[in-house]
């Protein structure tokens, strides 16, 4: 059974901002990426403890998932089944603020 998805309102915003600065240039390619960007997020539901442990993090619940030059960031809660989206965030910017 897969865990619930729920966003932060910053991961919300990261996405918009990412497939609105790529749309500027190419609107295909922007929903194309957000459409991987969600079935990568679907893919870590159902499995979420199968994706690399933040190295920022000790936290071995604050977990990531890699869409080249996109990280996934989210947090597990086991006991509520649920994921919750912290960041998507561009690699080239350092490391996503999680706070």
């Amino acid at each position: 059974m897969a865990f619930q998805i729920v966003w932060s309102q910053t991961a919300v915003e990261d996405l918009r901002e990412i497939v609105k600065f790529i749309a500027l240039d190419d609107e295909a390619a922007a929903a194309s990426l957000a459409d991987r960007i969600l079935t990568r997020i679907e893919r870590a539901a159902d499995l979420p403890f199968s994706h690399r442990a933040v190295p920022e993090r000790a936290e071995r619940s604050v977990r990531e998932v890699i869409l080249k030059p996109y990280r996934i960031v989210y947090h597990v809660d086991d006991r509520r089944g649920a994921i919750h989206i912290l960041r998507v965030w561009h690699a080239a910017r350092g490391a996503p603020d999680l706070e």
